[in-house]
């Protein structure tokens, strides 16, 4: 059984930081990449950050230049940086796995997180 637990989230004011911790274990198989997710109340979940195994990072624009996104491959960890918060950045958080097993590709998902930051 596979198993996504995030950690890290929180309460914090403005132009504060938190660093997001995503521990992927059990039978995953072959990781491809590894994300981290958002989704507001009311708002579709949304790509915030994502990793490929061979460790090439992408990011939302929202987020370019605040948040860093980063992986622990030993360990199967993923982790996501984040500085400089707004108020638009309050949402749970949620860590996305992308793997594949024997020939067949699967996406686990952690949780999720809540991140608020206050004005």
């Amino acid at each position: 059984q596979v198993q996504l637990v995030e950690s890290g989230g929180g309460l914090v004011q403005a132009g504060g930081s938190l660093r997001l911790s995503c521990a992927a274990s059990g039978n995953i198989g072959s990781i491809n990449a590894m994300g981290w997710y958002r989704q507001a109340p009311g708002k579709q979940r949304e790509l915030v950050a994502r990793i490929t195994s061979g460790g090439i990072p992408n990011y939302a624009d929202s987020v370019k230049g605040r948040f860093t996104i980063s992986r622990d491959g030993a360990k199967n960890t993923l982790f996501l940086q984040m500085t400089s918060l707004k108020p638009e950045d309050t949402a749970v958080y949620y860590c996305k796995t992308e793997a594949t097993r024997a020939w067949v590709g699967y996406d686990y998902w952690g949780q999720g997180t809540q991140v608020t930051v206050s004005s």
